[in-house]
C-alpha cells in the first residue's frame, strides 16, 4: 500500500521544481533539489516541445508547469485529500489522456495517485514526453511510486476502471472498447464569457487571457461572448490589442487566414482586428482564431442560453461567475466537467 503522506511530500517537492521551471528560474540546488545537469535537461525538454508539437511553445509549456506547480504544495494537497477515503486495495485505473494542451491530463494522474490507486497511462502522441519526465522525477523523490505508475505503449493493458478524454468521435471508441468497465468519459467542452457592460478596461484585457492562452485550444478557453444589446465591441477590441502578437504563430495564423477566407467567400458578416475574427452567432463552439458573440436583452436570456448549453460548458467567466482572466488557472478543486474525480475513484473501493 502506498503511503499518502509520503506521496504528498514528493508532490510538494515536484511542485517546487515545476514552479521554478515555469518561471524559467536559473538552477539553484537548494530550491530544486536537482543537480544542474538534471535541471538543464528539463529545460532542454521544455524548449524541445515546439519541435515535437508546433502548438507547444516554450511560453505555453512553462505556463502549464507554473499553473500546475502552484497547486502542488503540502497544505493544498492535504486540504484536497482530507474529505476522501484512501484505498487500501489499489485498483488499476487506466487514463487515456488528451494532448491539446501541455500536461492536460495531469489532474487525473494526480487524483489516481492521491486516491491510493495504480495508474496505467495512455499518452497522447501530441504530448508524450513531458509527463514521463515528471514521473521520473517523482519516482526519484519516492521510489515506492514505481509500482503504482505504468505508461502503456501500444494497446492499454489490463485495467479495472478507466478515465478517458477525447472528441465526440473518440467517445464511440471509448464506449465500444471500455464501456463494460466503470468509466469516466469526457467529451469536448468549451467556455463562455458573460459581459454586463460594466467591465473595466483591465477586466476586458484580462479576458484576453481566457481567450488566447494556449491559442484557444483548451476546453477552458472562451469561445463565445454573451453581451448586452448596447455593448460597444470597440472597447473589447481596444483592450485585447496586447495579444496581437499571437498571429505571428504560424499554426494560429493559418487558422485565422483560412476562416477569414471562408467568411469572405460566403459573404458572411464578421469583425476583424487582424488577429481574431468576431462573428455574431448563436452557436457556442467557434473555430480557432474566431470568437462568436451574441447579444442579449435581459438576464433571463442569459440563463436560458446557459441552461441550453450546460452540458457543453466547462467554465463561465464574468461578474457573478468565474473571475475574468483566471479560467486557465484551475485549482485542484476545479474538476473537469464538474465531476468529482476523487469521489468517483472512491466509489470504486
Amino acid at each position: 500500500m502506498l503511503n499518502q503522506t509520503k506521496t504528498i511530500a514528493a508532490l510538494d517537492q515536484l511542485g517546487k521544481i515545476m514552479r521554478l521551471l515555469g518561471e524559467n528560474q536559473p538552477w539553484n540546488s537548494y530550491e530544486s533539489g536537482l543537480i544542474e545537469t538534471e535541471y538543464e535537461a528539463l529545460n532542454n525538454l521544455i524548449r524541445k516541445q515546439f519541435v515535437l508539437n508546433g502548438w507547444f511553445t516554450e511560453e505555453a509549456v512553462r505556463f502549464s508547469l507554473k499553473a500546475l506547480g502552484e497547486e502542488l504544495n503540502k497544505e493544498q494537497l492535504e486540504r484536497f485529500t482530507q474529505n476522501y477515503n484512501y484505498s487500501s486495495t489499489p485498483k488499476k485505473i487506466g487514463v487515456i489522456m488528451a494532448g491539446n494542451l501541455p500536461l492536460v491530463g495531469f489532474h487525473d494522474f494526480l487524483c489516481v495517485l492521491l486516491s491510493g490507486n495504480k495508474i496505467v497511462i495512455k499518452l497522447s502522441s501530441d504530448d508524450k514526453t513531458l509527463l514521463p519526465a515528471l514521473i521520473d522525477l517523482l519516482i526519484q523523490l519516492l521510489p515506492d511510486l514505481k509500482e503504482f505508475i505504468e505508461i502503456s505503449v501500444g494497446k492499454i493493458g489490463a485495467i479495472e476502471a478507466i478515465i478517458a478524454t477525447g472528441s465526440g468521435n473518440s467517445m464511440r471508441y471509448f464506449e465500444s472498447y471500455f464501456g463494460h468497465l466503470p468509466h469516466l468519459f469526457r467529451k469536448n467542452r468549451t467556455s463562455l464569457a458573460v459581459l454586463d457592460g460594466t467591465e473595466s478596461n483591465e477586466e476586458l484585457e484580462a479576458l484576453g487571457k481566457d481567450i488566447f492562452t494556449h491559442f484557444g485550444l483548451g476546453c477552458r478557453n472562451v469561445s463565445k461572448l454573451l453581451i448586452p444589446e448596447d455593448f460597444d465591441l470597440n472597447r473589447f477590441f481596444s483592450a485585447i490589442v496586447p495579444y496581437g502578437e499571437i498571429v505571428n504563430h504560424h499554426k494560429y495564423a493559418n487558422n485565422y487566414d483560412y476562416n477569414k477566407a471562408i467568411y469572405l467567400m460566403n459573404l458572411e458578416k464578421m469583425l476583424d482586428n487582424n488577429f481574431i475574427l468576431l462573428k455574431e452567432s448563436d452557436e457556442l463552439f467557434s473555430p480557432l482564431a474566431v470568437l462568436f458573440y451574441q447579444r442579449f436583452k435581459n438576464q433571463e436570456e442569459v440563463n436560458n442560453y446557459i441552461e441550453k448549453e450546460r452540458e457543453n460548458l466547462q467554465v463561465i467567466v464574468g461578474h457573478g461567475y468565474h473571475q475574468i482572466g483566471t479560467a486557465q488557472c484551475p485549482t485542484l478543486f476545479d474538476f473537469a466537467d464538474g465531476i468529482d474525480t476523487m469521489a468517483w475513484l472512491q466509489s470504486l473501493i
